[in-house]
């Protein structure tokens, strides 16, 4: 009987480790995993809808506004937004400098059409297919009746255009944490990079671009993916497309080693950020559209991001939901009087020039 308890008691004993271990272990990876929540507005951080837009110290930019509103132009209105007076970032978006030519179709998913429950329908399962995401900023629109198009008013047209681009990538080889140090006048900050003990394989991922300088150069680390991470200190330029037209500019005409050489060192923060821009400044203005006017009712934009050493995300989300008012049509009667001079031609079907012509000003010439 005491055998029997005893081997019940290690029995127990066992269960109650392992279901220990499950827990701590599940705990964990929980801790180990990337959530984020809803995504807000961080004071002093700028997310600019494109990379001609000047930017501010702490910014960033992902190509999903101007997705949505390649659509809105190319597709709906078939002319440039003006705005009046016209703004310089409607403007840079009507340049359309970046299409979606620029990007693999595997990264985004995007859809427009009238703005109906069923298109909302399709939006979500249309990302949960493709990314297994769920949408940040669908709920933030006016789904009721009174935001949806009224077929019954035929006048105006209610559109909606999305875009989510998805991104998840990993570096070949996972590099090191390293300690908290500094970075300018903050301390405590999360890194990782090589450190002494860091593998040669781990090193070899890393591309020197150019190296003028600890604090002027610029590299790139390869992925499992056909995703590039590249790094430049200190840029130089006051929108995106300067910095990155003048690192391009460094990288031409740098002659020097491009080998990451064994006693290189590379270290880069831990990055997390998850911004929502609401384009106020979009909405309550009217712009001309042939036929008749559009207004940009709600326009909305969001930046999920994160690195570290094994790799990172890029989770990006845009919308615009615009009226489309038609003009009402004339039924004013015209009258077509040839009562006074006139001018008349006969011209075979086909040919550019008139085989008769005349002109009438004294009638009875002609009678």
């Amino acid at each position: 009987m005491t055998k029997k308890k005893t081997i019940i008691s290690i029995i127990g004993t066992i269960i109650i480790v392992v279901a220990a271990f499950l827990v701590t272990n599940k705990k964990l990876n929980a801790e180990e995993e990337i959530v984020f929540g809803p995504p807000g507005k961080t004071e002093g951080f700028n997310v600019v809808p494109t990379m001609q837009d000047e930017i501010m110290n702490n910014s960033a930019w992902v190509g999903t506004f101007q997705l949505v509103w390649n659509d809105l132009v190319n597709e709906v209105v078939h002319r440039d937004v003006v705005f009046t007076p016209q703004m310089q970032m409607v403007a840079n978006l009507n340049k359309q400098e970046f299409t979606t030519d620029m990007i693999s179709a595997s990264y985004y998913y995007k859809k427009y059409g009238i703005k109906t429950l069923e298109l909302k329908a399709e939006i979500e399962k249309g990302i949960k297919e493709k990314f297994n995401q769920e949408s940040d900023i669908l709920d933030l629109f006016d789904w009721s009746e009174a935001g949806l198009n009224d077929p019954n008013n035929p006048n105006i047209d209610r559109y909606f255009f999305y875009v989510m681009l998805y991104r998840k990538f990993e570096f070949l080889q996972e590099f090191n944490n390293l300690e908290n140090g500094s970075f300018g006048k903050y301390n405590d900050i999360k890194y990782f990079g090589i450190s002494d003990s860091s593998k040669a394989e781990v090193k070899n991922q890393i591309e020197v671009l150019y190296y003028n300088s600890p604090d002027d150069f610029a590299i790139l680390i390869n992925t499992k993916t056909n995703d590039e991470v590249i790094y430049y200190k200190n840029p130089k330029g006051n929108t995106f497309k300067e910095i990155y037209d003048n690192m391009n500019s460094e990288i031409n005409s740098y002659d020097g080693n491009k080998i990451f050489n064994e006693v290189d060192r590379f270290k880069a923060p831990n990055l997390k950020f998850n911004e929502l821009r609401e384009y106020d400044e979009l909405t309550g203005k009217t712009f001309p559209i042939e036929n008749g006017e559009g207004e940009i009712l709600k326009a909305v934009q969001t930046i999920q991001f994160y690195i570290d050493a094994k790799g990172g995300e890029i989770k990006s989300e845009a919308a615009i939901d615009m009226n489309y008012v038609s003009s009402a049509p004339t039924n004013t009667p015209r009258n077509f009087y040839i009562d006074n001079t006139f001018a008349i031609f006969l011209r075979e079907k086909g040919k550019d020039l008139p085989y008769f012509a005349s002109k009438a000003d004294d009638i009875t010439k002609f009678q």
